[in-house]
């Protein structure tokens, strides 16, 4: 673990599974979430999706720090068959979204963008795993709908979920990757990154 001397970490997000990864990561840090329409960033690639909206929040954020510090920002959506799915809308769009897991694994393309706001330095990147679930029944998917957390979650699920974690078949790729932070990504950037 890098040690970032007179440089502040901060986190560009009030994600909780962000949060959880970087505290077990062992890393001191602060968070501060950034406040942009990510609707109104359309790309069709996800990968460029991803990135382009990683920047957005951290172009938001950069504004607003000013002292030395180290600034991460993620971004992630679900791609299933080629079709980009983002926090899902209704109740309409969970339950689809989750029928169809049944039939074809979810990837995630999960964006890590570190800047440096001393040297205006940025480095990123995406990381992509996929997640296969086993069949998710109405029960289940009306408890989470009870929840309301699957409208914060790209694609609507999070594999550490208590409910979908049994549900979760095989990944490939790494898991906190699917939980909205590559580990081995975010360490490799951070160690990249010029003080």
């Amino acid at each position: 673990m890098r040690n970032f001397l007179n440089y502040k970490l901060i986190l560009g997000s009030s994600s909780f599974w962000r949060k959880k990864t970087l505290t077990e990561l062992g890393y001191t840090f602060e968070t501060m979430s950034p406040d942009i329409d990510e609707k109104a960033i359309r790309l069709a690639d996800p990968k460029e999706l991803v990135l382009a909206l990683g920047k957005a929040k951290a172009a938001a954020l950069l504004s607003k720090i000013n002292e030395p510090a180290i600034l991460i920002t993620s971004d992630q959506v679900g791609v299933y068959n080629g079709e980009i799915r983002e926090k899902p809308e209704n109740k309409e769009q969970v339950f689809e979204f989750f029928k169809s897991y049944e039939l074809a694994p979810i990837e995630t393309f999960t964006s890590v963008v570190v800047s440096n706001t001393k040297t205006g330095e940025q480095l990123f990147d995406v990381d992509i795993a996929k997640v296969y679930f086993k069949p998710i029944s109405d029960e289940i998917i009306n408890q989470l709908l009870e929840q309301g957390n699957v409208f914060s979650w790209a694609g609507g699920f999070a594999i550490d979920d208590p409910l979908l974690e049994p549900l979760v078949e095989k990944i490939e790729g790494s898991k906190t990757s699917v939980n909205g932070l590559p580990a081995e990504l975010l360490e490799k950037l951070l160690n990249e990154i010029k003080l």
